[in-house]
């Protein structure tokens, strides 16, 4: 880390202007949450693997930013080098570099990985002290990255109709019948699910999100996609040739969106009054939105995003369908680690309490850990119908690496399987008609009273925001206290939001909806899709979280108090929750009864996936339960 950070002040010296500090972000040119190898400039600078944070570098200092998800994580992974700067605790990076870089600071960033909101909110907090936010016109850390990893190939495919619902031609009429809406001719389109959702498009170029990495530009009589030519077959581009998309060398979008801004952008639009380009402010490059005329752009969300969250009908049923094969899978990986967690550990397994012998019950090399029970779980998603990859790194922790919000077990570091501490199971898949998110929490022990007392808070908070009815215009934050409540309860918390949408075939953490402490104005809509997922996670000892997919449906309320009409949740993850991990005692006669009517519905759904052994262990599993 040393050589590198060495490297890169050497270069800020030499630049022009020179640089007092250089802002490195985990973003790529879309900025994307999770991006490919060779993106991962944050990552590469700093040591610190997480999927989010912010590396800020100073002549003799180096910081980086993250989240509540990632503290532990970060304390593990940064060397000496490195200061941890806690988001929410400690003061946010624009605020510390106006505040600690000398007057008349240059602070250098590539404008490809910023968007238009963080660059213009820096250079706000930056103009207090006559300081600037300089755009360099290479990336930095590029430079000083010798063996970085190439650009990938991977071919475009077609997410054909019986999958997608609803065809390309559709989608970009309705898109234009937005532009004109908001007096737009034009919208530049740089989120890359975004990308792949118009077009009907789905690629392998970052891990566990189908994607490609791709701009497009819709006018009111046009459609453009930029991408690698190399990755799209004559059949992909005959497809999209049928749909009205040109396609377009990657590297082309800087020049087209000059020509965009002049109207010049082969045919050019018959304007009428509309002369607006429209970017979204959160999305969109600040390299791009600098080529634009900033008067004659509209800086709004993107129409696609609330779009592309609500299902239709197509999207639902695949949705659905692919959860219900996930979870026979799921069931198939529990009863497996529980028959493992016996024969070789002499657990007393899922259903008794017990403590298990220290000892291994088999010698020699038999043995599970982590990474091993985990690839585990990934062949048995594997063998079902239309499974394309997972959808993250699967979070498969024991004991004190549960603690560890967004762990990511290695083979040559990861823990061997501890009969006697707690297991947490976050993990998903892709399916061609689906994307899955599920966390389930296990002991094959004897569980503690205190983590059997947070395993029932958790799983109270669940059942809660599950079972919430609530009227349209409701956003996600105000329904965010509803998991937290049993935990508060007892002075306990957690430092990540509760649900984000998940996509079609597409990224498994999908706006613009969220169920979060963090204020965001976005109404949760009916069709929808959100995880609820409450956790707790204590340090040094055990993680706990559940987690299931839910999709928003009306209603049907007694009354329809200001005719707003109103909304509740439906549940289409399906595994149990281990009966002997809760304080049955702390439940309420309702809670149990929606764990009764949940358990009787994996029985039912999953029955005709799985064999007659499997089936009698699940029909364990979800016998009714009582106080």
């Amino acid at each position: 880390m040393a050589e590198i950070l060495a490297a890169l002040r050497s270069l800020m010296s030499s630049h022009d202007p020179p640089l007092h500090a250089l802002v490195v972000p985990s973003e790529d040119y879309h900025q994307s949450e999770y991006v490919s190898a060779r993106d991962k400039r944050r990552e590469f600078v700093s040591g610190f693997t997480g999927s989010a944070g912010l590396a800020l570098i100073t002549m003799n200092e180096a910081l980086l930013w993250t989240d509540g998800r990632y503290f532990l994580q970060a304390t593990q992974e940064l060397t000496g080098e490195w200061k941890l700067m806690r988001m929410l605790e400690d003061p946010a990076v624009d605020v510390w570099m106006a505040n600690n870089l000398p007057n008349d600071a240059a602070i250098g960033v590539d404008p490809w990985c910023v968007s238009i909101d963080t660059a213009q909110r820096w250079e706000r907090a930056f103009a207090k002290k006559q300081q600037k936010l300089v755009q360099t016109s290479t990336n930095l850390v590029d430079k000083v990255w010798k063996n970085r990893p190439p650009v990938e190939t991977y071919p475009v495919t077609v997410q054909q109709i019986e999958f997608a619902g609803s065809s390309v031609v559709e989608k970009l009429k309705e898109l234009r019948e937005k532009l004109t809406n908001e007096k737009a001719r034009g919208i530049i389109i740089t989120t890359l699910d975004e990308v792949a959702w118009l077009y009907n498009i789905r690629g392998t170029d970052v891990p566990y999100c189908p994607v490609v990495h791709a701009f497009a530009i819709v006018t009111t009589n046009a459609a453009f996609l930029y991408v690698d030519k190399r990755k799209v077959s004559s059949e992909v581009i005959s497809f999209l040739k049928e749909s009205g998309v040109e396609v377009r060398d990657y590297d082309a979008v800087s020049s087209d969106v000059v020509l965009l801004q002049s109207n010049q952008l082969n045919p050019p639009a018959d304007v009428q009054g509309s002369d607006l380009i429209w970017a979204d402010p959160n999305s969109c490059s600040y390299a791009l939105y600098s080529k634009l005329n900033s008067d004659k752009v509209l800086l709004q969300q993107s129409p696609l995003a609330l779009a592309k969250a609500i299902k239709n009908p197509v999207e639902l049923d695949g949705l659905k369908k692919a959860h219900i094969r996930d979870g026979a899978a799921i069931v198939q990986y529990i009863i497996w680690l529980d028959k493992q967690m016996q024969e070789i550990y002499g657990a007393s397994g899922y259903f008794l309490e017990g403590e298990a012998t220290k000892e291994k019950k088999h010698s020699g090399t038999v043995k599970l850990t982590e990474v091993t029970v985990s690839d585990k779980l990934e062949s048995f998603r594997a063998s079902k119908e239309h499974f394309r990859g997972l959808s993250f790194p699967t979070i498969s922790s024991v004991g004190p690496n549960a603690a560890i919000m967004h762990y990511s077990p290695q083979s040559e570091t990861c823990a061997e399987m501890d009969p006697n501490s707690i297991y947490l199971c976050d993990s998903g898949a892709q399916y061609q008609d689906g994307t899955t998110d599920i966390t389930r929490t296990f002991h094959f022990g004897k569980p503690s009273a205190h983590e059997k007392a947070c395993y029932t808070a958790v799983l109270k908070g669940h059942i809660a925001l599950g079972n919430a009815v609530f009227p349209n215009g409701t956003c996600g934050h105000t329904l965010d206290i509803l998991a937290r409540l049993p935990l508060w309860k007892y002075g306990l918390d957690y430092r990540h939001g509760t649900g984000h949408g998940v996509g079609s075939y597409l990224n498994v953490h999908e706006g613009p909806q969220s169920i979060s402490f963090k204020p965001r104005n976005v109404p949760i809509h009916a069709s929808m899709t959100a995880t609820d997922e409450p956790g707790y996670y204590e340090d040094g000892n055990f993680g706990i979280r559940l987690e299931n997919v839910l999709v928003v449906t009306d209603a049907n309320t007694k009354f329809n108090f200001g005719d707003k009409g109103y909304l509740s949740f439906e549940h289409i993850t399906w595994a149990p929750y281990q009966i002997k991990m809760i304080n049955l005692k702390s439940l309420t006669p309702e809670e149990i009864d929606w764990l009764n009517a949940y358990h009787s519905k994996c029985r039912d759904i999953l029955a005709p996936y799985l064999d007659e052994a499997e089936l009698a262990w699940l029909k364990k599993a979800t016998e009714p339960a009582s106080a």
